[in-house]
């Protein structure tokens, strides 16, 4: 637990943790219902995926989930991510020093879900920013791999790992998008939700958290 208030609770969610129930035998523990264990009013107002890690704000009671979804739907939260990808991506050079853009629309694959793809007919807008991080130390990988800042600007199912996986330097130990190389280079997604800003939504004022990248 990093914040506790009347009207919402930040968390460090640990990888391999659904964020909600998932369908199906064994799937019933997870991040919500270990908090409502103990918050009887906390509530989802959004979600990491079962193998990312990371910051998570949940709401206490409805009127703050209602207000903490609508910011999410408007975009006015702000989240920054890390991650280890396959390979030696470099920055273009336009945008030496900055951020770039990958806007590719995103759809589920539904033959083969729950993977999503690149569907320039059928797919939602996606928008994602990304920048080159120096090496830190102790990297060290089985094959070249580069860190990787993200910040999504559209909040889309595994949008950070199929927007990757579309450069060509997929994430690495994801089992969906990754080579086999590259699920094997790591023991879990090295995928962390590293930043997370927003209004809080009694009184307005900014709230800016962060968790320490454990990989």
């Amino acid at each position: 637990m990093l914040h506790e208030d009347p009207v919402l609770l930040v968390l460090n969610k640990p990888s391999g943790l659904l964020s909600v129930p998932g369908r199906g035998e064994g799937k019933a523990d997870c991040l919500a219902a270990r908090v409502q264990a103990v918050y009887v009013d906390a509530l989802i107002v959004h979600r990491l995926d079962m193998d990312t890690s990371g910051l998570i704000v949940m709401a206490r009671g409805v009127e703050a989930q209602r207000t903490l979804s609508m910011a999410f739907a408007a975009r006015r939260v702000h989240k920054r991510y890390q991650a280890v990808v396959e390979g030696d991506l470099k920055m273009p050079k336009k945008h030496a020093g900055g951020w770039a853009e990958i806007n590719l629309p995103l759809a589920l694959d539904w033959p083969n879900r729950p993977k999503h793809i690149v569907d320039h007919v059928h797919g939602k807008p996606s928008r994602t920013h990304w920048r080159v991080l120096p090496r830190q130390p102790g990297d060290a990988w089985a094959l070249p791999a580069t860190r990787v800042e993200l910040e999504p600007f559209t909040g889309r199912s595994h949008q950070l790992r199929v927007h990757m996986q579309a450069l060509g330097h997929a994430i690495l130990g994801d089992s969906l998008y990754a080579s086999p190389a590259g699920q094997q280079a790591a023991l879990r997604l090295l995928l962390h939700a590293c930043e997370l800003s927003f209004a809080h939504p009694i009184h307005g004022e900014m709230l800016s958290f962060t968790s320490p990248v454990p990989f």
